[in-house]
């Protein structure tokens, strides 16, 4: 934990216990009370990579359902178009989540696409 960001633990330290100076205990304290920090402290959410706590995760899922559930039922949602974007997605920094998605109108539409897939797969 030090090593990923010595910063951030000296806070949770300093905010959860009142240790101002970690250096002056022994290791093998400072090591449990490293680990009996909670996990939406700083160095928790270093070491997972979220920048939010799991309380924030569940309200911008619901935030993002409801908008969906919204979109739907415009013109827009009807025509697939205009997809709101999810909060979710942005708060762990992911790429947009349809990016890869692909749909056909009718199984030999698939076919075709998977047949022209198959053939440049060969050819590399």
């Amino acid at each position: 934990m030090i090593l990923i960001d010595e910063d951030a633990l000296i806070c949770d330290l300093a905010e959860t216990y009142k240790v101002y100076d970690y250096r002056s205990l022994p290791i093998k304290t400072v090591a449990t009370l490293s680990c009996g920090l909670r996990e939406d402290s700083r160095i928790f959410q270093k070491l997972t990579g979220r920048n939010c706590d799991i309380n924030t995760m569940f309200i911008a899922g619901i935030y993002d359902n409801l908008n969906l559930l919204i979109w739907r039922q415009t013109k827009d949602g009807q025509k697939n178009q205009n997809r709101p974007d999810s909060v979710v997605a942005k708060l762990l920094g992911s790429k947009k989540e349809n990016e890869n998605i692909q749909t056909f109108e009718s199984g030999k539409d698939f076919e075709e696409a998977r047949r022209k897939i198959l053939e440049e797969g060969g050819r590399k």
